[in-house]
Order: C-alpha cells, then sequence, then structure tokens
C-alpha cells in the first residue's frame, strides 16, 4: 500500500500496530487497512471494543480532572498513544492554563502527530522514548524543560504496561520513576486485566495481538495494585475503570466487562 505523508519511513505498514488499532477503536483516522483488519479481528474476539477504549479514556479524563483539582500542574504521560479528542494538555490547560504536559511513546506516528497538534504550545511536549528505559525518560531535556521533578507531578500511565513483558519487570520500571517524583505526586495508571472475561475470549484476544508489534500481558487485580506501592490509594482504590469516581458519560452496564483495572495513589 501507498505510505501517507504522517508514516514514518521506519515504521512497518504492513505488520499491525497496537497504537493505531487503539486510534482505530476510538474513531481515529491515523491506522492502515492492515490495523483495521486486526482490529475486526478484535472485535470478533470481544465486540465491546470499542466500548472498553473509550472507558478507558474517559478514566484517563477523569482523574485528570481530578489531579488537577487537586493541585497538579505538571503532567508526565507515559505511553500517549496516537491523539485524539480529550488528551491530557487539553484536559488540564481548560481548568489551569498554566499547567505542563511531556507526552512520551514508543510509537513515531504518536510522537509525530502529537508533535503537530502541539506546535505553538509552549508548555506541552512529545519525545518518543520506551518506558522500559525510565532513566532515558526522566533526564531527557525536553522532559526536564517543562517537568519539574522537585515539585509534585502526575504521573500518567494509562493503557500501556499491558504490552511490558514480565521479564521486563514492570513493577521495577514504576518504581524507578516514582523514586524521581516529589511528595505530593500522584499516579494515575490502568492496565488490562485478564479478569471479567472468559478464558476463549483471551485466547481470541491474545492470538490476535500476537500479530501486532505488542503483544498482550494480560495481569490481575493483586499485580496491578502492586503497581501502586509506595503511593496512598485515593478513593476508590484499585478498581474496573468505570467504577473509578464515575460520571453519567461513557457509562458500562457491566464495569468487569471493561478489561481495565485502573485507580490513583497519592506519593507523601
Amino acid at each position: 500500500m501507498r505510505r501517507p505523508d504522517w508514516a514514518p519511513e521506519t515504521i512497518d505498514i504492513d505488520r499491525p500496530s497496537a497504537a493505531r488499532m487503539y486510534d482505530y477503536f476510538l474513531g481515529g483516522s491515523h491506522n492502515f487497512a492492515v490495523d483495521r483488519e486486526a482490529a475486526q479481528a478484535m472485535l470478533a474476539a470481544i465486540p465491546e471494543t470499542p466500548l472498553i477504549a473509550q472507558a478507558n479514556r474517559a478514566f484517563l479524563r477523569r482523574s485528570v480532572h481530578f489531579l488537577v483539582e487537586a493541585g497538579v500542574r505538571q503532567f508526565l504521560d507515559i505511553g500517549s498513544g496516537i491523539p485524539t479528542v480529550g488528551n491530557v494538555h487539553e484536559i488540564a490547560q481548560a481548568i489551569a492554563p498554566e499547567s505542563t504536559v511531556a507526552y512520551v511513546d514508543i510509537d513515531p506516528v504518536a510522537v509525530g502527530h502529537s508533535r503537530e497538534i502541539l506546535a505553538g504550545n509552549d508548555l506541552a511536549v512529545a519525545i518518543q522514548a520506551d518506558i522500559r528505559d525510565p532513566d532515558r525518560i526522566l533526564d531527557h531535556p525536553e522532559v526536564l524543560k517543562l517537568i519539574d521533578f522537585g515539585q509534585p507531578v502526575a504521573l500518567m500511565i494509562v493503557a500501556v504496561l499491558h504490552y511490558v513483558r514480565d521479564e521486563d519487570r514492570p513493577t521495577e520500571i514504576v518504581a524507578r520513576l516514582r523514586s524521581a517524583l516529589a511528595p505530593g505526586s500522584y499516579l494515575a495508571l490502568s492496565q488490562a486485566s485478564g479478569e471479567g472475561r472468559t478464558s476463549a475470549e483471551w485466547d481470541q484476544a491474545n492470538a490476535v495481538y500476537q500479530r501486532t508489534d505488542r503483544p498482550l500481558h494480560n495481569r490481575g487485580r493483586d499485580e496491578i495494585a502492586h503497581l501502586f506501592d509506595g503511593f496512598a490509594l485515593v478513593e476508590p482504590g484499585v478498581v474496573w475503570v468505570p467504577e473509578w469516581r464515575p460520571d453519567s458519560s461513557h457509562a458500562f452496564e457491566e464495569a468487569e466487562r471493561a478489561i481495565y483495572i485502573g485507580g490513583v495513589g497519592r506519593l507523601g
């Protein structure tokens, strides 16, 4: 297929991308036929997948609202994905215009499109980096230009860690990031859980993602709660994302069908 202008030469347009599939589920346009084909296979396995993506996106929106209201004005969003409506900087800066946001993603399409959107916004930046290399993120000059780690920071790790293998030690990754944060900082995190779905559904879903650049690594509630070690959980704790401080939008009739479990914790 012809490579569009927004697709860097370095990416494989013949292999499905988890980031571009997520973009498709959210109604975005930065995806290829191969991504849409894989997304349709995922829909065959779990038909509610677009609702699940929307529920997770709504969790991000509600958590950012909470964090701004809690007084946080700095956001480090790791695994930010391909931008769509309701990005962290849009939500935070609409409430507190002085808020700064550093976006981090491994996907060059996500980073390139983010930079286009952020052109002219001096309070937000996007860099390409891998969450598995937290020191590179923490030491990156563009991050340090906007984020003062001596002051409270909201660390956002939303719908990312299920792409990180156990052997890459996700708990240690989060602990390293936590060690850089000042007291009064927060962690907002969600991750896909193997609970709430049948083994047949997960077998089909995992088979789809095995074809992509990032296979799934689902975790149970206890494992996800362990990622918050060192943080004091805010109410209602670690829950299915539709249950985290719900509002009237993006309702999910059976919360346990939403796949994602998440929460918000405060440091110090």
